[in-house]
């Protein structure tokens, strides 16, 4: 093995083989980032049917990266290794490429879920290898400095964890040590339930055959986050998402709960601005509203606990202006200004919010803390829509002007109804755990949308920055 100290400075006959096998959008990133600390051997393959295509993406984007023909070149050639494939075909790529790994090599995944990955690495690598997994927390498009970096050390010496810490430093990433299970259940709880919100919204407004914020419906404020992230996700490839969904049995179990979250708390709006009877009983509307109120009150407290105590931590989102100008839309509300032609953000219009009371409402049912894996291995897009719950959840007047536009505006009605439907359309796909339907529910939402990716993409990773940068500033 390599010197534990080997340095991108180092000669090239000094520094240790790096191998890809997968060279998808996560493997291009990190073969892009060992290039650009000074790693001097780099081999990657994808594919044998890709490997023209790859040859030439590589002399294009990273000439320092040698393209082979499949697997076995790699693994026989690398002294560190790691799998970027997708978590359903990791046993499959596995058993045909672990036999040729290099003895005394360090092999990784970067899969999204590990039970497949450790299962896979306990029965077809071999004995005399260390397997040091790791996962970036972050897409492709998100830089690496600062943001989670989970490093599994699952059989592996001391020695074989300081190469790979080496080789990973030059990302600037935050190192979060965790083991298998621990990390399958930490990205369940930060990842799910988030996922499974923005995956119905995108799919609701895509039911309904319209873009929104074009209309001047969802636009400033809290909404510029829900429409950007969701337009970010349906950027991405389905099979990022998928395996999460899929092959972890905790996110199976969280995103049937928020489906049911939000249909109970729709079925409550609905009845609260009901006269007369509902379900063959009795009831003042102002009780139902109170009902309501009193379930939203509870996952509040369960959640973000008694905010008459002074909380030390401060607010992920200070406020919601700082997103105004992120917008992919413009409010129809003209501004208070007069002769101005601008539009006017601070009076935004009131809507129910029913994806962010049903996220809150999932957490207090399954007894999960979100703040508690913030700062341990928080993704940007869990830790920004944190933020925008907790901001509604701790502003009384906020969540005030929330419940009544649940019980009495119509203008949103129909797209909470196709929300739920698309909640629960979503949760019985996972249930199903066929990768096939995912697909198709997913590329489906994913046309619809495609013609507004290139700003949203733009528009959706300056927003995270921005936003990121002023938590920080607030320390």
């Amino acid at each position: 093995m390599f010197s534990s100290t080997v340095s991108p400075k180092d000669s090239s006959e000094n520094q240790p083989t790096i191998g890809i096998i997968g060279m998808g959008a996560m493997g291009k990133m990190y073969a892009k980032l060992f290039t650009k600390a000074g790693w001097k051997k780099i081999h990657v393959c994808d594919r044998p049917e890709n490997f023209e295509a790859i040859r030439e993406y590589c002399s294009t984007n990273i000439p320092n990266v040698q393209v082979l023909k499949d697997g076995h070149a790699v693994a026989r050639s690398s002294d560190f290794m790691m799998y970027s494939v997708e978590a359903e075909f990791i046993g499959r790529v596995v058993e045909e490429y672990g036999p040729s790994t290099k003895i005394g090599a360090v092999v990784a995944g970067q899969t999204s879920v590990k039970a497949p990955e450790k299962e896979a690495f306990e029965k077809y690598l071999p004995k005399d290898i260390h397997i040091i997994s790791i996962h970036s927390l972050h897409g492709p498009t998100v830089s690496p400095a600062g943001q989670p970096l989970i490093i599994i050390n699952h059989r592996g010496s001391a020695d074989a964890l300081r190469l790979v810490e080496n080789l990973l430093r030059s990302f600037e990433s935050r190192f979060v040590y965790l083991s298998y299970e621990e990390h399958d259940l930490v990205t369940a709880n930060t990842q799910a339930v988030t996922h499974a919100a923005f995956l119905s919204m995108g799919t609701a407004w895509a039911s309904e055959g319209v873009y929104p914020w074009e209309h001047g419906l969802y636009v400033g404020g809290m909404e510029t986050v829900k429409v950007n992230l969701t337009l970010r996700i349906y950027s991405n490839a389905w099979h990022v998402y998928a395996g999460l969904a899929i092959l972890n049995p905790k996110a199976r179990e969280q995103i049937d709960t928020y489906a049911k979250s939000a249909t109970e708390l729709y079925k409550m709006m609905v009845e609260a601005g009901t006269s007369g009877l509902v379900d063959g009983q009795s009831g003042k509307p102002d009780q139902r509203e109170e009902k309501l109120r009193q379930r939203i009150d509870w996952a509040r407290g369960v959640v973000f606990g008694d905010t008459s105590v002074t909380r030390e931590r401060k607010p992920i989102l200070l406020s919601e202006d700082i997103l105004d100008k992120f917008s992919l839309g413009r409010p129809n509300t003209p501004s208070s200004n007069p002769g101005s032609t601008e539009t006017d953000f601070s009076r935004r219009k009131s809507n129910s919010h029913l994806a962010l009371l049903a996220m809150v409402d999932c957490w207090a049912h399954l007894k999960i803390n979100p703040f508690h894996h913030l700062d341990l291995a928080a993704t940007p897009l869990f830790r920004l829509f944190l933020g925008v719950a907790e901001h509604l959840f701790l502003n009384p007047s906020l969540m005030n002007s929330t419940i009544h536009s649940a019980i009495y505006d119509t203008w949103h009605r129909a797209n909470d109804l196709e929300f739920v439907v698309a909640a629960r359309g979503w949760s019985q796909c996972v249930q199903f755990r066929s990768f096939e339907v995912y697909r198709k529910r997913f590329e489906e939402t994913r046309i619809f949308f495609e013609p507004r990716f290139t700003e949203a993409g733009v528009l959706g990773s300056e927003m995270i920055k921005a936003v990121m940068a002023s938590e920080m500033n607030a320390r």
